[in-house]
C-alpha cells in the first residue's frame, strides 16, 4: 500500500526511533488520521513485479538510485524486521518518481518485464500476470502524480 503524507505525517515518521513505533505510526496513517484528502494507493501483489520492472530486476533497493528504482522498494527504509517493509520517498523526491514514471509506457515496461528471472520470482511470469502488473502500475503513477502535485511524502507498505 503506498500512502502521500503530509509535512506533519513525515515529520513524525522521521522522528520514529524503533520498529514499534514505526508499525504505531503506519497504523494511524492507515486508519485515516488524515489532515484534508487522504491519498493512497493499492497494488495487491503487483509491486513485487513493478519494482523488479523499475529497478535492476531484483527485490534489491536503497537510497541513491534513479527515481525509477525509488518508486516502490528505493526510498529510505524504515523497519529493520524481514516480514514487513516501510520504505520513504522524501517530498523533495516525489516529484522526479512522479516525472520518471511518466515516462514509461507499456511498451518498455513489458520488456523490462520480460527480463525477470522467473526463478527468483514468487509469481509465474505470464501475460496475464503483465496486464495485472500494468494494471497496478498506472494505479501508482496516478497516485505519485497527485502526490507531487500536493507536495507530499511517500510511504510503501507491504507484509512479505
Amino acid at each position: 500500500m503506498f500512502f502521500a503524507l503530509t509535512a506533519d505525517q513525515e515529520a513524525a515518521l522521521m522522528a520514529t526511533r524503533d520498529d514499534d513505533e514505526v508499525r504505531a505510526f503506519v497504523w494511524e496513517v492507515e486508519m485515516g488520521d488524515w489532515d484534508g484528502e487522504p491519498l493512497d494507493c493499492e497494488t495487491d501483489k503487483a509491486w513485487d513485479a513493478m519494482h523488479r520492472c523499475l529497478s535492476d530486476g531484483t527485490l534489491g533497493s536503497g537510497r541513491g538510485m534513479s527515481p525509477l528504482d525509488m518508486a516502490v522498494l528505493g526510498g529510505g527504509h524504515h523497519h529493520e524486521g524481514d516480514e514487513y517493509v516501510v520504505t520513504h520517498v522524501l517530498a523533495n523526491e516525489v516529484a522526479q518518481v512522479a516525472a520518471a514514471l511518466e515516462a514509461v509506457d507499456e511498451a518498455w515496461m513489458r520488456q523490462r518485464y520480460d527480463r525477470i528471472d522467473p526463478t527468483n520470482y514468487q509469481g509465474v511470469l505470464s501475460d496475464e500476470d503483465f496486464e495485472y502488473t500494468w494494471y497496478w502500475f498506472t494505479q501508482v503513477r496516478d497516485f505519485y502524480r497527485k502526490a507531487a502535485a500536493a507536495g507530499r511524502a511517500v510511504i510503501f507498505t507491504v507484509d512479505q
